[in-house]
């Protein structure tokens, strides 16, 4: 989920990519097989078929959906958020025609938007996210990465919210279509440690799903859930969709955005946004953190 932020954000390009993410599928038979075939009263649906009814989940545009292949059950499972009408329900089966069947939907409570807010630990001029992870690159020189929502449009970031301590500025940015930019550090009394909280991260990787996994962010803290499924597209609205994201259990609020999600020593990825609260629960959606990694040629430490 993605939280809108409540300042005014105009002047950015909105781009988006079709990142189809297909699953094989064997069919056996004497004669010619037909693409979708009827088992037990079970339909099962070809990888081609599986893409075509993503793409056409995508080019309906509703905003507060997310959506991914299921490798398990090949249907391509659609969450959307309590925005989402029946019409819109019944828009997105009508765009996907013969293969409506694909679509699996599920409902999710509150509204996906990006987590975004004015507050503390980082402020670029007129918002607040949080820090990810601390980096840096072979030559020795340091970075953070936050999310892309955050840095797009943010030049200067400071440590509070009096902005009298700088931090440093941003030096990399990709959203939409990922959720990552980078910040290079211009402060050099500024202490980076390789930690998030208290716990050491030594190196990073690829969730799995099912993965119990950690979440920290500046207005919430510390919260955990697992993993439930990646490879997800994300429609905030507005033209601002993501591809790749990691869904999961954790919660998260305005403000969060950026934050680390980690497995104990391990990087995972970054808070990207979702629907709910911490006192409710919900969905969020992370940036993988791998993706950044190699985008910018950093590491962690």
């Amino acid at each position: 989920m993605r939280i809108k932020r409540t300042i005014p954000h105009t002047g950015m390009a909105r781009h988006t990519r079709l990142l189809a993410i297909a699953t094989g599928l064997v069919a056996a038979g004497a004669l010619a097989v037909p693409a979708a075939s009827a088992h037990d009263g079970v339909t099962t649906f070809s990888a081609s078929q599986l893409e075509q009814a993503s793409d056409a989940v995508l080019d309906a545009d509703v905003a507060g959906t997310a959506w991914g292949i299921d490798p398990k059950t090949k249907r391509v499972v659609v969450t959307a958020d309590s925005t989402v009408s029946k019409a819109e329900i019944a828009e997105l089966k009508a765009a996907a025609g013969s293969n409506a069947d694909a679509l699996k939907i599920e409902r999710t409570p509150g509204k996906f938007q990006k987590y975004i807010s004015g507050g503390d630990p980082i402020y670029a001029s007129s918002w607040r996210c949080s820090l990810g992870f601390n980096v840096r690159n072979s030559a020795g020189a340091y970075y953070f990465l936050t999310a892309g929502h955050c840095t797009d449009g943010a030049t200067t970031w400071w440590a509070n919210s009096a902005k009298t301590t700088v931090l440093g500025t941003t030096s990399g940015s990709s959203f939409p279509t990922n959720d990552y930019g980078i910040v290079r550090y211009t402060n050099d009394s500024i202490t980076k440690s390789g930690t998030v909280g208290s716990q050491d991260i030594t190196r990073a990787a690829d969730p799995t799903v099912g993965q119990s996994v950690t979440r920290r962010g500046s207005t919430t803290g510390t919260h955990s859930g697992r993993v439930t499924a990646l490879n997800q597209t994300v429609n905030y609205g507005g033209g601002d969709v993501v591809y790749g994201m990691i869904k999961t259990t954790v919660c998260a609020e305005p403000g969060d955005s950026g934050g680390p999600l980690y497995s104990g020593t391990t990087a995972l990825g970054l808070t990207s946004g979702g629907s709910g609260n911490c006192s409710s629960g919900g969905t969020t959606f992370f940036q993988p953190v791998t993706e950044a990694l190699r985008a910018y040629g950093v590491s962690v430490y």
